[in-house]
């Protein structure tokens, strides 16, 4: 069972803002959750440390996150920059926690990932092998001053997607429109200077664009899908798909359901009624495999349990341990061990590597 390698996935949210002890059997954290109607994916949560390991999903990007609105933005979020970049302090003492739990080990650098990798190569039993996590910020806006970006690198953060869902300070995401202007070029100069990767999942497309123009730096995108097969701002055109490519970037392939099927209704469309599997995912990849020409520019950044569960995830999802299924799909694909191995993991291995050679 080969290491699989997810570069997306909402930790410390499911721990710090669910009340999910990732600790603890996926059986109980969602029986505690039975009566709960708080948040629609209670009770069907897919990810803990438990299933990661039985996944053999050895290296993950642990995120932080943390929105901040202004009076007129009705999405939820904080309501200064300073609440927003408490909240991310609180998700990176969780990971600390963790950490010392021996659950989770940071990866920040070459020698830090060489170890742990050799290490999880070596270990029989990895039931109490700790996880290795990339940190990243999803959303710039707890950053609440190009200042505090050098403290957040010092703390372990690797990567920045500058937008999420709206409008933000430092740039544009999903469902809005513009670009970064003078304070979000000036992040990403200090991202350069940093050697901080640069997410390009939801960036808007003035964004997006405008982002990529302005930073010399390494560039992937977490968690993105195929616009030209479910056609929505969140996914990426060719030509973005395209521009990564040529920019070396590496996709990670997200298993929301909605981003994986056109036509998909929320609140009434079904994962099993749209016949969401495994093999859609693999339609993603498969063409932006089509697009590059070869399989190096495609990896997994599954976001579940990033708001949803089961009940918006493939149907062949217990839990993210059946990630190892991919393997398989691929291979009845066509697709040839070594472009299987790239695609579940070499690719993001070979990415950071790369970025952080110097």
């Amino acid at each position: 069972m080969q290491m699989i390698v997810d570069a997306h996935l909402d930790l410390s949210m499911n721990a710090m803002e669910w009340n999910r002890d990732l600790t603890r059997p996926i059986e109980e954290i969602r029986s505690r959750e039975n009566a709960m109607t708080d948040k629609p994916d209670r009770g069907n949560g897919v990810v803990n440390f438990e299933e990661l390991r039985k996944g053999n999903i050895g290296l993950v990007v642990g995120t932080q996150i943390a929105r901040y609105v202004s009076r007129q933005n009705p999405l939820p979020g904080w309501h200064s920059p300073e609440q927003a970049w408490a909240h991310t302090q609180s998700q990176l003492a969780w990971y600390k926690a963790m950490e010392e739990r021996r659950e989770l080990t940071n990866i920040n650098n070459l020698v830090s990932l060489d170890n742990h990798l050799q290490q999880w190569d070596s270990t029989v039993d990895r039931s109490k092998m700790p996880i290795g996590y990339v940190m990243s910020l999803e959303g710039a806006d707890s950053i609440v001053t190009i200042n505090h970006l050098e403290r957040a690198y010092k703390n372990g953060l690797r990567a920045i997607g500058p937008a999420h869902y709206g409008p933000g300070r430092y740039a544009q995401g999903t469902d809005s429109t513009g670009g970064i202007g003078k304070i979000g070029r000036e992040l990403l100069t200090e991202m350069e200077r940093l050697n901080i990767i640069l997410d390009a999942t939801h960036l808007c497309d003035d964004s997006f664009w405008e982002a990529l123009e302005n930073f010399n730096g390494q560039v992937w995108a977490s968690h993105n899908n195929c616009r030209s097969i479910v056609p929505h701002n969140r996914q990426f055109s060719d030509d973005q798909i395209r521009e990564l490519i040529r920019r070396g970037a590496v996709i990670g392939g997200v298993m929301d359901a909605w981003m994986l099927v056109p036509n998909w209704v929320r609140g009434i469309s079904t994962p099993k009624s749209m016949n969401v599997t495994f093999e859609k995912l693999i339609d993603h990849m498969d063409h932006i495999c089509q697009l590059a020409g070869n399989t190096l520019h495609v990896g997994i950044g599954s976001d579940l349990d990033g708001g949803f569960g089961k009940e918006q995830s493939p149907t062949d999802i217990e839990t993210i341990a059946d990630l190892q299924k991919i393997p398989t799909i691929l291979s009845q694909r066509g697709y040839k061990k070594e472009d299987i191995e790239n695609i579940t993991g070499q690719n993001w291995i070979r990415f950071l590597r790369k970025a952080w050679a110097a």
